[in-house]
Parts: structure tokens; sequence; C-alpha cells
């Protein structure tokens, strides 16, 4: 059997056959004879003229999987997302759709929580503002300009969501001496207490406390905008907010104002609502603004290890089993999947 795969997943600028550019994904996918074909469209016609009888998608950027599309898909039954964030996906649709939808939520937690941490000490430590000072010939304005904020021991880092990359970041900041605190409203008390983190069941007042607020959500329709200008209100004027989760979580024009009038300290930022930004977003040219072009997973191991995974997830699928990492688990049940079972190899001398 054939297995058709239509591929979103770019070619990263490089030339050559399919099979060379999609070499990782096909490690797992090549022996049970899928072939990729790769697809790009401007609409959603033009995605189904391709799409429509493949067996399996995969993306992770791109044309975005909307429930016109899925509803138009004739037998595919998996859709792998190259990444943890799945908003570029309609899951609802394709949980109706009976069509499994995995991602990739533990290839670069590490890394993520770097970049967080990355974010936090250049932002504490007015790391860019220095770097200018220098470079243009204010050499003694520094020292007196880090000395009007605090060390950062014993300050409060709230986390907003606790899910891996933000369990990754406590770890790190725990050496720097952070009070730790978490609002994630599907996490328990206990998983977080046994941590040393300080649950918080109400946003508005963990922000109210926070000296830092670094952000791990993903998005959906009940994080959209989760950090508007209510609850910036409630920030401390001497605060950070850090954001590596999606940037359509905070409303970037609330953020904005808020910074520019004092009402905020400053704001450390992987991820915007619109990438890449418009050239006069408002909060380009601000000095107590830190942006990234949304790297906060990107080091040499993280696309070959991403799309090896995308591969063996879309292919366990294929296969008849349940996947590993499954975004709307319910629809499992409904499937004639099987739960994947560890080889021998795999189980251990103990188990």
């Amino acid at each position: 059997m054939t297995f058709k795969v239509v591929a979103q997943l770019p070619a990263f600028a490089q030339t050559g056959p399919v099979e060379q550019r999609y070499a990782w994904e096909l490690e797992a996918l090549g022996p049970i004879g899928a072939e990729i074909v790769e697809v790009a469209a401007a609409t959603a016609e033009e995605f189904l003229a391709v799409a429509a009888d493949a067996d399996a998608l995969i993306t992770s950027w791109g044309f975005p999987i909307t429930a016109e599309i899925i509803a138009g898909l004739e037998r595919c039954v998996v859709i792998g997302v190259g990444s943890v964030g799945t908003d570029m996906v309609d899951v609802d649709a394709a949980t109706r759709a009976g069509i499994v939808v995995t991602n990739t939520p533990d290839i670069f937690i590490e890394e993520v929580a770097d970049h967080a941490m990355a974010l936090i000490l250049a932002c504490a430590r007015h790391v860019v503002e220095q770097h200018q000072m220098v470079v243009e010939g204010r050499w003694a304005e520094g020292r007196p300009a880090l000395s009007r904020f605090p060390r950062l021991f014993g300050t409060t880092l709230g986390l907003v969501s606790y899910g891996n990359v933000a369990r990754a970041t406590a770890r790190r900041a725990k050496g720097f001496g952070f009070h730790l605190m978490a609002y994630d409203p599907y996490v328990s008390e206990l998983a977080m207490t046994t941590d040393g983190i300080e649950p918080m069941t109400s946003l508005g007042e963990m922000l109210e406390r926070c000296d830092y607020v670094s952000i791990h959500a993903p998005l959906n329709p009940e994080t959209y905008h989760l950090i508007g200008e209510a609850e910036l209100a409630r920030m401390k004027p001497s605060a950070v907010i850090v954001n590596t989760g999606r940037g359509g979580i905070i409303d970037e024009e609330a953020l904005a104002k808020a910074i520019v009038d004092g009402r905020l300290a400053g704001a450390g930022l992987d991820v915007l609502e619109q990438e890449p930004p418009a050239a006069d977003h408002p909060l380009f040219g601000l000095p107590n603004v830190i942006l990234s072009p949304h790297v906060a997973s990107a080091t040499s191991r993280m696309r070959p290890e991403t799309r090896r995974r995308v591969g063996r997830e879309v292919s366990l699928v294929l296969r008849g089993r349940w996947p590993r990492s499954t975004v709307n688990p319910t629809v499992l049940p409904r499937t004639e999947l099987t739960r994947w079972q560890p080889y021998p190899m795999d189980r251990g001398p103990n188990r």
C-alpha cells in the first residue's frame, strides 16, 4: 500500500528531489510506503486540489488548515504538526472529522526555556541599552543606570501556564533566587507545590505580585489576548513581561501603550501576533523592549529532530497505532487505531 502524505513543511530553500529534501520525515515514512507531495497554496481550493485525497498532512506554518480544508479531506487520518503550538490547525474541526492531530511537545523544551531566561536576564540587566552605551561612547552612564534597579535574587517570577517549557524555565529561575509562582487552571496545585512553585488561582492576583512574568501558554480562543489592557494595568510599573509562547496571547497595542506611559518597565518577546511584523509596529523603537524573530527553539538539533518526530508520529497512525503525542486525544477511541506498545527491547529489565 502507498500512502500519500501532503507536506506543508517548507523545503528550507533546498533544491533537489522531494526524497532528498524530506529525508528526515521519510526515515519513518519511507519504510511504510509513504510518498510525500509538497504543496504551496494561497486558497483552500488550491490546497485541496492537491490534498483532498491525502492520507496524512504535515505542517508547521504556512497555509492554515481550516475547517473548510478539513471538510474537503476525503481520507485523511492524521495531521502532523512540527511544533508545540497547533494554532495553524482547526483542531476542533479535525476532532469532529475523526482526524488525529499530533505535535512535537518535547523536542525543544530546554531550548525555549533557555531563551525565556535569556530574555528575562537581558531585560533585567538592560543588556541592549548597556551595549549601546559602550558603542556610543557613554561608558560612564552604565553603572548609574543599573544602580536604579534591584537585584534579581528575591524577586518574583510568575509563569502563565505550567507546562513542560514553564517547568524547565522554573528550574533555571531557581538558580537565580527567584520566588516562583504559576497560574494554570489545568494543572493541580499539588503538581506546582511539589516543584516548589506557589500556585495561583487568579491570573490578576499573580500579575499584581510579580516582578517578572513569563508566558508559556498555547494560543487558542481561551488565551487570545489573555494579557490585555486590564491585565497590564494590574502589573507593577517596575514589572517586565516575557513571551515565548504565542504572540496573540498579548494585546500588543495595549502593551506598547503601557510601556510608553510608564505603567510597565519593559518586555522581551520572541513571538508577535503578526510574523513578520509590519514596519510600523508599535513596539519598535522602544528602548526597554527586546525582540527576537520567533527563534526560541532554534538550535542545530531542532530542525532534524522535529521533522523526524513528525515523520514517526504520522507513520504510527498510518500503521494503525496511536501516536505518542496526540493534541486531541478524545478522537482516539473513535478510530480503529490500537494503543502503541513498546517493543520488548524498550521495556527494560525491571518492567
